[in-house]
């Protein structure tokens, strides 16, 4: 087995918390060992790091069904993960800023980074980029200590520079690309992604494509199990067939665009449930009748019942990766729009769902709004469809198949099939 020092966030909540957190846990389940490095501020009295690991273990991380609840502030202390060994120690790097966009580290993160990779050995470390000053030091250092050094790159995109979002992205990319060509591989979600970081020159022997995956015995069709909850959820709703947007209420999400479709339309029967939060909230939410504004949802348990309670499931993104919740969607066998931005677009082509222009997202949804209303045959195949294309290629355990089969390529030493 391998032992990876995995470079990831696991707070505040987005999209790179839940990849890092559910890659790190199924690879443990696998048997590698993981020591996690990320970025919080010791509360307590800093432990000495010569301390053996074992002796520094101070509980467990929450379970899979306890991903999104809060996580607790560690010193620079170890602490064993869930299912790992007393010897998969986590880091606490200090920081001076941290958001769910970008992360600036204390003066001395670097040192303690280094020094904490000097105790660990690990085989391989894999950074899940936060979007750090530090990713541009990481292959200087790897390279300084002989350990292999993977990326993933998460920022969104999209490749015909539609919009002014769709630029600024596009300038995240410029800059880390001449970083990410001295990294011994990147992971990428689509072809898409891969040709844009080519085309800024990184070569394209280093670039992996990896498409994120969901767990689909989680994230699946309503089973007679879950009736109870849904009941209870369909109670709330008023008996009202739900369109739902899960995700970040931010600019490149372009909800405001989803919600002038909506009001505009205002489908008899239906409501939009609003599941997230962001800092456009306060602009967006207004006292509507229709429209339902939940909140962030911590719990694991409700965000399925959330998605399983839906009819259609709505992305309007500017820019986009592979959206996580796109994919936890389809799993759950939602019929779902979604703009073609990053590699979203891909996961639905072929009748898998129905995907619309970033350019004119209102009145391509004012179009589709009353067509999904009115044809819940339509939501039902499309639904079907969904599901079967996330069986198909966007699978958890496939990615972590081609995870395992990355750093068996870059540490030579078999792993065993699973």
């Amino acid at each position: 087995m391998i032992h990876i020092a995995w470079l990831g966030k696991k707070s505040p909540f987005c999209g790179n918390v839940t990849y890092s957190l559910t890659t790190t846990e199924s690879l443990r389940q696998r048997g590698h060992q993981v020591s996690f490095i990320h970025f919080d501020t010791p509360t307590g009295p800093t432990l000495n790091r010569a301390e053996p690991a074992a002796a520094q273990a101070r509980g467990g991380e929450p379970s899979r069904g306890e991903a999104f609840a809060p996580w607790p502030r560690f010193p620079r202390a170890v602490e064993a993960g869930s299912g790992a060994a007393p010897d998969s120690p986590e880091v606490a790097l200090p920081y001076l800023v941290k958001s769910q966009v970008y992360t600036i580290p204390s003066p001395g993160a670097l040192r303690e980074l280094r020094e904490s990779l000097e105790r660990l050995r690990p085989d391989v470390v894999h950074a899940s980029l936060t979007l750090s000053p530090l990713d541009f030091r990481l292959p200087d250092l790897c390279q300084q200590l002989g350990l292999p050094l993977v990326a993933t790159f998460h920022p969104p995109f999209d490749a015909n520079l539609r919009n002014i979002t769709a630029g600024t992205q596009q300038l995240t990319y410029q800059v880390y690309a001449p970083s990410l060509a001295r990294y011994d591989r990147v992971i990428v979600f689509s072809a898409l992604q891969a040709d844009l970081l080519e085309r800024l020159g990184v070569p394209r022997d280093r670039l992996a494509i990896i498409p994120n995956g969901v767990d689909t015995d989680t994230w699946a069709p309503a089973c007679p199990a879950s009736q109870l909850p849904l009941n209870e959820l369909r109670q709330r709703f008023g008996g009202r067939r739900v369109f739902l947007y899960m995700g970040r209420l931010s600019t490149e999400k372009n909800v405001e665009a989803l919600l002038k479709a909506w009001r505009l339309v205002r489908p008899a029967g239906c409501l939009l449930l609003i599941v997230g939060d962001g800092p456009l909230r306060g602009a967006l939410q207004h006292n509507e009748a229709d429209v339902l504004w939940w909140g962030y949802e911590g719990d694991l348990r409700r965000r399925v019942a959330l998605l399983q309670v839906a009819e259609v499931f709505l992305l309007p993104s500017l820019v986009e990766g592979l959206s996580l919740a796109l994919l936890e969607a389809m799993a759950c066998g939602k019929a779902c729009v979604a703009t073609d931005a990053g590699a979203d677009g891909e996961a639905l082509d072929g009748g898998a769902g129905i995907v619309i222009s970033t350019q004119g997202v209102t009145t391509q949804l004012r179009t589709l709004l009353p067509v999904l209303r009115d044809h819940p045959l339509l939501t039902a195949e499309l639904g079907r469809r969904a599901r079967a294309r996330v069986l198909d290629r966007y699978t958890l355990s496939r990615n972590i198949d081609a995870i395992e089969k990355l750093y068996s390529d870059l540490t030579r030493r078999p792993v065993a099939a699973a």
